[in-house]
């Protein structure tokens, strides 16, 4: 481990088309004591040969032919190949704001380790941006701008993959990038919070995020829905579930049932309350849905609840019942979409 270095794990697929101002903006950085170690997962356009250009320019930048497949591997084969003492992401057709490296390594300096670095992010887009990802840069940047991203962890990623940095030992007692799961950024995330690593605020934009219609989190198979529900309720049932509170789960639409199957066939015992008329005392899954009244009958045994309600409006109405009763959000109440 090299003291003061920061080690940039970037994997490599299919992104000539934006490579090249990546790989700049990573140049251009007004930190200079980083290396970059690039990792080719087995793309079909000119990638290799950019970065191959790139590394002979420059001997900080180093890439490798991925050995096996998959981001996971590549960030595996790109962290055992780095030296630094500070350990940072970038996806290669993002780009840097240019003391993005300066920034977040000093925000870690200033606090010590167990601590976690992020900045603000930036989407753009040459066709434009949809309301959904305004609405998530705006989300996503406030929880960072105060530092309190966890209480919102069950909801969406908190922490942007390619805008973090964190001390080696620290990411090393997360393991890493050893866990074969994906969403790998999600599960990383969790490990985290898990962790009880210090989440330093920032009130920077240090990363860009390009939009496109075949980025890979739109397309692979790996990032669909019900991988992030499985990560939700696995995680949540090992670091927040407390046993002495009964569990309730809140909607009875395609993720509420799709939690509720999966919860049944994990032998865990949960009540299931929704809004929707239609459905109230109708059996799924040998569950009897109940109406949310059910939470004002009375019943002073403590709760929690999965809100696994979709719609942001009722959601609002949701959260405000549940605070004129005194619960606790991320402790009595968690959101899962």
């Amino acid at each position: 481990m090299e003291q003061s270095l920061i080690s940039i794990l970037m994997p490599v697929k299919n992104s000539s088309r934006y490579l090249t101002d990546c790989l700049n903006s990573i140049l251009n950085q007004t930190e200079e004591n980083w290396e970059l170690i690039a990792v080719n997962d087995h793309s079909t356009d000119s990638c290799e040969s950019i970065l191959a250009d790139f590394s002979e320019r420059d001997e900080r930048i180093k890439y490798f032919n991925n050995t096996g497949s998959g981001i996971i591997s590549a960030l595996r084969l790109a962290y055992e190949n780095s030296k630094g003492e500070f350990i940072t992401r970038m996806d290669s057709d993002d780009l840097m704001s240019s003391d993005k490296l300066q920034c977040l390594k000093k925000a870690l300096l200033d606090h010590g380790a167990g601590h976690l670095a992020v900045g603000l992010v930036k989407y753009f887009s040459e066709t434009g941006l949809g309301e959904g990802y305004e609405r998530y840069e705006q989300w996503l940047n406030g929880l960072n701008g105060v530092g309190n991203a966890f209480s919102e962890i069950y909801k969406e990623c908190v922490i942007p993959s390619p805008c973090w940095m964190l001390h080696r030992n620290d990411l090393n007692l997360c393991a890493a990038f050893i866990p074969d799961r994906y969403p790998e950024d999600y599960d990383l995330c969790f490990r985290f919070y898990k962790a009880g690593l210090i989440l330093i605020p920032s009130n920077k934009v240090l990363h860009h995020w390009r939009d496109y219609s075949n980025r890979t989190s739109r397309t692979d198979e790996n990032y669909k829905d019900n991988r992030f529900l499985d990560i939700k309720l696995d995680y949540f049932l090992d670091l927040d579930r407390n046993l002495d509170s009964e569990l309730i789960l809140w909607g009875a639409g395609k993720k509420g049932k799709y939690l509720a199957k999966r919860m049944i066939n994990m032998n865990c015992e949960f009540e299931w309350i929704c809004n929707n008329e239609n459905k109230i005392g109708r059996e799924i899954y040998g569950k009897i849905l109940q109406s949310e009244d059910r939470l004002n009958a009375g019943n002073k045994t403590a709760v929690q609840i999965i809100i696994s309600v979709a719609q942001r409006a009722e959601q609002g109405i949701i959260e405000k019942d549940l605070i004129e009763q005194k619960l606790e959000k991320a402790k009595d109440y968690f959101f899962f979409c």
